[in-house]
């Protein structure tokens, strides 16, 4: 901060100076003799007052929200309107104050004016441009000296341009761009930043091996977003990529100024998704600047993400919770945790031990909690109902109750879509955790903000169907798919942490005073179609090459227990809440029971655990979740075979008016929906 402070103030004190440089100069060109004279005689009272109005006229237009390293053609508009309103400003006075009218003479002039606004341009925007130049030179002849692979970049010009400046000021090394290959046959033969664009992704085979007669193997392939949109035929780019046997990286980030822009390996699942929900990064750097944050599941693929966000996004202070001493290693370890600036600490704890939980969190008196910890297998959770109890309600409760009581703002509980008249443990005991925590909610009366996010599937994450279809199809095959109509919504790592940090912003800002219809309870990330498994298996099978049937066998398994064809992301009794200057994400208002019968409910919960009484238990979510009871249907369903049309069907007129009078009649005196 000290040293950030240091650069402002230098900068400031050097446009100060040009500023009376710029006055100076101007009397010196325009007059002569006594002119001059009587002009410089009065800079000593002239100057400061200016100098002073210019110091914020240059603040107003944010000249120093820039390094000059990165000056560009915006920062030279705001020199030139910030010169502009100084100009306009000595007219005035010139013209109204000192005019000929009251004492016979212009101090300044119109061609002065004229002169001094060009002088003050020049004098505050030619050190930028040099210093950036100088930068340029400098980090060419070391880019030069450490690039040592032979690169082709694959993408339309906008997006090259910027690989190339990442390049260029270091942000990206090792790189040596020899060629460009672009969707558009209008920028072939055309030239970028020096780098000649030799063809379109089709030509691949045949610049490769020009350049390698030519003396220039290409090592590595380097793909922007613009080559990854469908119109561009990703597809066939990477199975050409693949018979060639080079790396296809992709570039995840193209920030302002090159300085986000970083490389990762292009894998098959960064091509089975819709365009990736853009985020709102001013909005999420404001949210999260200064802020502690805690991360419980912080060593998951999950909450290992929202670690890295968390730090990348400005939190001064990050706990990691985990109860795994491999996975706490493992993502303390990690580079964004050991590169960021915040402070990071790590603990071993159970979410289950409530004492511990309740005394780690006091201590480090967070801001934000994110709960990312839990089970979350359906098959294990079937067989081991009483452990996703333990975990997944109890365990939630200790996390809600310890943020409470530890005073933070916002508490951020990540669900699933399974929890939506859930068949499955993992559905039931997230729903029921959801429903204790926005009751919670409602009694904090503003105190402390407690949401849920549900999630679909989480591409990459442990257990997810792409990981297990890639290693399927690495052995030979067989890919097994349970059941050929099965549909999931699917999302990336990066877009689930981005849509937690979204929904804590909302409900600590916007949502925190809110009531009634606009409070916010659960949040969901608008996924857009559902994706048919069977469609991803064979779609993933042929970008490894191979053909589906004959080089990869899809195996039909049938359904597991605890699994249904679709998933559904709100209850059909959660009103929606429409989310202003929030694109990605749909909200809902909270559906939950009275306190006093959630905790009649929790307290029969433990004694069921406690004997073993799984029929207990069950009874105990049918009176909270009164969907659960149709959980033998749906399974009988799936089991069936039916297909999904069928059972769309089947669940279209279970939402006919008469079925929901039914099931209503069905709900407890005791349940209560709150506004």
């Amino acid at each position: 901060m000290q040293k950030r402070t240091l650069k402002t103030a230098v900068m400031v004190a050097h446009d100060l100076a040009a500023t009376a440089a710029a006055v100076v100069l101007t009397f010196v060109f325009r007059f002569q003799g006594e002119l001059l004279a009587e002009r410089l005689h009065a800079l000593p009272l002239l100057l400061p007052p200016f100098l002073a109005y210019a110091g914020l006229i240059y603040a107003w237009f944010k000249l120093y929200r820039t390094k000059w390293r990165f000056a560009s053609l915006p920062d030279l508009a705001g020199i030139v309107r910030a010169a502009s309103v100084m100009a306009l400003t000595l007219l005035v006075l010139d013209y109204v104050l000192v005019s000929s009218n009251l004492h016979g003479f212009y101090f300044f002039g119109k061609i002065a004016i004229l002169l001094y606004w060009v002088l003050q341009v020049f004098l505050l925007g030619g050190p930028r441009l040099a210093f950036r130049y100088l930068k340029y030179a400098r980090s060419r002849q070391s880019h030069a000296r450490t690039a040592t692979t032979p690169t082709l970049l694959l993408g339309r010009g906008a997006d090259i341009e910027t690989v190339l400046r990442a390049i260029e000021s270091g942000s990206v090394k090792r790189l040596s761009p020899k060629g460009i290959l672009s969707p558009r046959a209008d920028e072939a033969g055309q030239m970028m930043r020096g780098v000649p664009v030799l063809g379109g992704f089709r030509d691949l085979e045949q610049v490769v091996a020009d350049l390698g007669n030519r003396g220039l193997p290409v090592r590595r392939l380097v793909a922007t977003p613009s080559a990854l949109a469908p119109e561009s035929e990703p597809d066939d780019l990477i199975a050409r990529a693949r018979r060639l046997g080079l790396p296809l990286a992709r570039v995840t980030s193209l920030g302002e100024g090159m300085r986000d822009a970083e490389l990762a390996p292009l894998e098959i699942e960064d091509l089975l998704l819709r365009p990736t929900v853009a985020i709102d990064r001013p909005r999420l750097e404001g949210f999260l600047s200064g802020a502690r944050v805690v991360v419980t599941g912080g060593g998951g693929s999950i909450g290992s993400e929202i670690c890295a966000r968390a730090v990348a996004f400005g939190a001064s202070a990050l706990l990691v919770i985990e109860n795994s001493e491999p996975a706490l290693h493992g993502v303390l370890n990690s580079p964004a945790l050991l590169q960021a600036e915040a402070d990071v600490q790590g603990t071993i704890a159970d979410i289950r031990d409530r004492e511990r939980l309740v005394a780690v969190i006091a201590a480090f008196r967070p801001t934000y909690v994110f709960h990312a910890a839990a089970l979350k297998q359906v098959p294990y959770l079937e067989r081991d109902w009483a452990e996703g109890i333990k975990t997944n309600v109890f365990g939630s409760i200790n996390v809600a109750e310890a943020t409470v009581a530890a005073g933070a703002r916002a508490l951020v509980m990540i669900s699933t879509d399974k929890a939506i008249e859930p068949v499955s443990q993992l559905g039931v005991t997230k729903r029921f955790a959801e429903m204790v925590a926005q009751a919670l909610d409602a009694e904090q009366a503003g105190a402390t903000r407690l949401i849920a996010v549900r999630f679909g599937n989480v591409l990459g994450s442990a257990g997810s169907v792409v990981p297990v279809f890639k290693a399927q199809i690495a052995r030979g095959g067989p890919v097994t798919v349970t059941h050929p109509e099965m549909v999931r919504y699917f999302m990336t790592v990066r877009e689930a942490s981005d849509l937690v940090l979204t929904a804590a912003s909302h409900a600590d800002a916007e949502g925190r005073g809110a009531t009634g219809e606009q409070r916010a309870a659960v949040y969901v990330l608008k996924m857009g179609q559902p994706v048919r498994i069977r469609e991803l298996a064979e779609r993933m099978i042929r970008l490894a090459g191979f053909e589906p049937g004959e080089d990869i066998e899809i195996q039909v398994t049938g359904a597991r227990p605890g699994e249904r064809l679709n998933e559904i992301l709100f209850a059909r009794e959660e009103p929606r809440v429409q989310l202003d200057g929030i694109d990605g994400v749909m909200a809902a208002k909270p559906v939950f029971a009275d306190r006093t019968v959630l905790e009649g409910w929790i307290l029969r919960l433990r004694a069921a655990v406690e004997t073993g009484d799984r029929g207990a238990a069950e009874a105990v979510f049918e009176e909270a979740i009164p969907d659960f009871r149709h959980r033998a249907g749906a399974k009988a369903a799936t089991k069936s075979g039916e297909s999904l049309r069928e059972a769309e069907a089947q669940a279209a007129e279970l939402f006919q008016p008469a079925a929901l009078s039914r099931i209503e009649d069905d709900l407890p005196k005791r349940y209560e929906r709150q506004p």
